[in-house]
């Protein structure tokens, strides 16, 4: 259906509709164009008209005469006068005989002695030759004529307004290309924001709505890439901030103990178990910025198979409970297992259970239970892990690029991660697509 849909909203198509419709509106022009003109001219054609023609004809047949200085039986020059004008028939009496014939001008007419027959319909003028008088009968095909007339300015204005039609329609479609080529110029010029007008249904419109939904995905990517920039900036500012600390410390402490001014043996040993304790928070920071650059890069990671929630996860959340409870911490599981599946990379699930367990044993409350529950809204479902923060906590090794590398992996997994922390709660939520 909609193949044969977008057949008939093809170029094609239309180029011949607008033909049709073109050469329809022409004929209906014609048809009431002519029919007006033949009423006129059936109201203006009377015996008064025909009179008058007749008569503007003889004073042309007198002028020739007279330039000729024609005898009444000059035939073949008075032929050669009436072929001239073309819709006329001309006899001439002379002395009530027929002495010429335009319709049998090879014929003499002087020995026949053919007398005139005067008729109620045909009017008579007198036109003298050099050798005397005759009279005159003059018959046009005037109506005809003024039927044709009527013929051929219909044909013409319809013709014209047809030619018309096809190029007003033309032309709309030459302004729509003329107005995607200067829109065009405007994405050129950097200005993604700028729409597309998508006009029709046509492979024009397809080409507009093509256009601009390359114009959207530039524009997303650039806005993916400048968050991307300024998350990096961020993270490496605050791992600046992050390092700085324990480096400062390990500084004081090396200074320290390089100029011996540690009072026993047990406080250099302090010493060095602090400068141990610093350097490993090091270690642990540049780990994760280590993995955050993983996890951010270009690569494309496979996705495995679809499966149930069940079968992904009731394994990992057993161990990450088992994993908190042997650390002290008390677990409030509530998840309901749905039916339905999904698509995850294992590694990366890994990854993400590992550093919320992580973040959980470095700045939860113990005395607080850590609760995890399902989440389920709209199309995508998952799990929330919750926890009070520990009041007496070392804020100056918290760091962000766990939480990051969380919302990057979700990213890639066609998921999303939200997270909502306070002064006393924390909660990061994971959500999966439904399949």
């Amino acid at each position: 259906m909609n193949r044969i849909r977008s057949k008939i909203n093809s170029m094609y198509f239309l180029l011949l509709r607008l033909l049709t419709g073109a050469a329809a509106a022409a004929f209906l022009f014609f048809w009431g164009l002519n029919n007006i003109g033949t009423y006129i001219v059936d109201r203006f054609y009377d015996s008064n008209y025909v009179t008058r023609r007749e008569l503007a004809y003889v004073e042309k047949l007198q002028r020739y005469i007279d330039e000729k200085e024609l005898d009444s039986r000059n035939a073949g020059a008075l032929n050669s006068w009436v072929k001239k004008q073309k819709m006329i028939s001309v006899q001439i009496y002379k002395d009530d005989i027929l002495i010429f014939d335009s319709e049998y001008p090879e014929q003499v007419l002087w020995d026949e002695d053919i007398a005139l027959n005067e008729y109620v319909w045909e009017n008579y003028y007198t036109v003298t030759f050099s050798d005397g008088s005759a009279r005159v009968s003059i018959w046009g095909t005037y109506a005809y004529q003024l039927y044709n007339y009527v013929l051929l300015a219909a044909v013409a204005v319809s013709f014209l307004l047809f030619l018309a039609l096809v190029l007003l329609g033309i032309r709309t479609k030459m302004n729509y290309i003329l107005l995607l080529n200067d829109e065009i110029k405007i994405l050129e010029s950097g200005s993604l924001d700028y729409k597309i007008t998508v006009k029709g249904k046509d492979e024009l419109a397809a080409l507009a709505e093509g256009l601009d939904c390359m114009r959207e995905s530039f524009r997303n990517l650039i806005d993916s890439e400048a968050k991307i920039m300024n998350e990096n900036r961020k993270i490496i500012t605050e791992m600046s901030h992050d390092l700085r600390t324990p480096v400062t410390s390990i500084m004081l402490y090396t200074e320290i103990l390089k100029k011996g001014k540690y009072k026993s043996e047990e406080q250099l040993t302090e010493y060095l178990e602090k400068i141990d304790r610093k350097a490993c928070r090091m270690k642990q920071l540049t780990d994760h910025l280590f993995e955050y650059s993983l996890v951010t890069g270009e690569t494309e990671i496979v996705l495995e198979e679809a499966e149930t929630f069940e079968v992904l996860f009731y394994d990992l959340i057993s161990e990450s409970c088992s994993y908190l409870q042997q650390k002290g911490f008390r677990t409030e599981v509530t998840v309901e297992w749905i039916g339905r599946k999904t698509i995850v990379c294992t590694d990366y699930i890994i990854r993400m259970m590992d550093n919320i367990v992580s973040n959980i044993i470095k700045y939860a409350d113990m005395e607080v239970p850590v609760v995890v529950c399902s989440v389920c809204e709209g199309n995508m479902a998952g799990f929330a892990f919750e926890n009070a923060v520990r009041k007496d906590g070392d804020k100056a090794e918290s760091t962000c690029v766990g939480i990051q590398s969380i919302k990057s992996m979700m990213v890639k997994m066609n998921g999303s991660c939200r997270v909502r922390q306070g002064q006393e709660q924390f909660r990061i939520e994971l959500l999966f697509p439904l399949l």
